[in-house]
């Protein structure tokens, strides 16, 4: 547009273009997922589930493997939660997603915790080569999650192999005696060829860990400091499980029967890691080779 009548100057002007783009664009169309029912309502329900978006559509791929109108990816569905004049799907689900957040934000560096424990450790170099590569079942990560004003705390536990999830109640309290007797019990509910081994940070719960080993004939390995990488699988679990017990709960409150039933429903979840096989369904097939 020229500045003035005869003037050979152009100049830009932001609004009158903006006007401009908008009557060209064509109207917005419903996507895919606001066209079919069928698929939105496979979706919302997995997503009540508390599945991942991937996990959805690994699910949708083996069930309807011939019907391409039930594919997406798990970007579309993230899409038609978080994009706003969808409508596809209820804001409220992003509550069901790990994170809960109600935007999508970049990842953070995760906090590394500084080493508390300083004596008789054997460190995660010394750990058999069995563990390292995931070939033999039995060797586990294990760490705490912690409650509200740090005074309760819940036990993690996840098959390195497999990916299998056990909770450890500590209904009262954290100290090590505690968390040395509770492992204890729980490790004792485990077969033989699932006790070879244990991986835990350098937390402080864990100073009685020589009379765990000599009650369940399971060694201990530590994690170097400020490598949570090391019980990467412990970690990403430690994520899922926030969504059953979110940051500032009384984990106290939570009674046995309930630990169960959220590590049931983690066992039972496909996992991309394991060619979307539920940790349940990999521990099975484990368990019988070896044998």
């Amino acid at each position: 547009i020229p500045l003035r009548a005869g003037s050979s100057r152009w100049a830009y002007r932001p609004h009158a273009a903006q006007a401009r783009a908008d009557a060209r664009r064509p109207r917005s169309k419903p996507g895919k997922i606001g066209q079919n029912p069928e698929l939105r309502d496979f979706i919302r329900h997995h997503l009540a589930r508390r599945w991942s978006p991937e996990q959805i559509c690994q699910a949708l791929r083996a069930r309807f493997p011939n019907r391409p109108e039930m594919h997406v990816t798990h970007e579309t569905i993230y899409q038609a939660l978080y994009v706003q004049g969808r409508g596809e799907l209820r804001r409220d689900l992003t509550k069901a997603l790990r994170t809960g957040r109600a935007m999508r934000r970049p990842h953070h560096q995760s906090y590394k915790r500084q080493p508390r424990m300083a004596r008789d450790m054997v460190m995660i170099s010394e750990r058999p080569a069995e563990a390292a590569d995931r070939a033999v079942p039995g060797h586990w990560e294990g760490d705490l999650i912690i409650g509200k004003a740090h005074k309760s705390a819940i036990g993690t536990l996840v098959e390195r192999s497999s990916r299998f999830v056990t909770l450890v109640h500590l209904p009262d309290g954290r100290q090590p005696a505690q968390v040395r007797d509770a492992l204890i019990q729980t490790a004792s509910t485990l077969p033989a060829q699932l006790r070879r081994s244990l991986t835990w940070d350098q937390g402080s719960e864990m100073h009685l860990h020589k009379d765990f080993s000599l009650a369940t004939n399971m060694p201990v390995y530590f994690c170097d400091p400020g490598s949570p990488w090391q019980r990467g699988s412990n970690e990403n679990t430690n994520g899922l499980l926030r969504q059953y017990f979110p940051k500032g709960t009384d984990l106290a409150r939570y009674s046995r029967e309930e630990l169960d039933t959220v590590a049931a429903e983690l066992n039972s979840r496909p996992r991309k890691t394991l060619g979307w096989e539920t940790p349940a369904e990999r521990l099975a097939k484990l368990l019988a080779t070896a044998s």
